[in-house]
């Protein structure tokens, strides 16, 4: 049976609802999760652009963001299905990013995060994920090296 995703709550008139995302190891069919498989959440964040700069990073390592325009060409994650009408996305991570995470140590890790940041202040300035996106990315990293060992796949859930 497909996990249920948590519905946010309601907003108050006028407010915009805050975006989460979480990212979870699946099996090769779309909602069989792997038993014992968990995920990891991020809030207020675009899934697509942040894999999209997680697949730059780990193609071209640095510490130095990327000019927009070369992420903006970048090959950007596919939708498994379209967009729902209640606003959930769910994307697949390309095979080679979750390879790349599965193989990332703790330097890299820490350079992506600090990359990612970085990228985040720049589009939103202080308007960010309160989340420690250090930790986001180890908790990704895991699942992804989970998804590698058992021949799964990455998913991202964003509503």
């Amino acid at each position: 049976m497909p996990p249920k995703i948590p519905r946010p709550q309601p907003c108050p008139p006028g407010a915009t609802p805050p975006r989460r995302s979480s990212v979870g190891a699946a099996g090769e069919a779309v909602g069989l999760v792997r038993a014992g498989a968990h995920g990891t959440t991020c809030r207020f964040i675009e899934p697509d652009s942040a894999i999209a700069e997680w697949d730059v990073y780990f193609a071209q390592p640095s510490a130095d963001i990327p000019p927009l325009e070369q992420l903006l060409g970048w090959s950007w994650p596919e939708w498994v299905a379209p967009p729902l009408n209640d606003g959930v996305e769910v994307f697949a991570l390309p095979q080679r990013l979750t390879q790349a995470l599965a193989d990332a140590g703790s330097t890299e890790l820490e350079e992506l995060a600090a990359r990612w940041t970085t990228r985040l202040r720049s589009d939103d300035g202080d308007d960010i994920s309160d989340d420690d996106l250090l930790a986001v990315l180890q908790g990704i990293a895991r699942l992804a090296a989970s998804a590698v060992s058992t021949g799964g796949r990455l998913y991202s859930w964003s509503f």
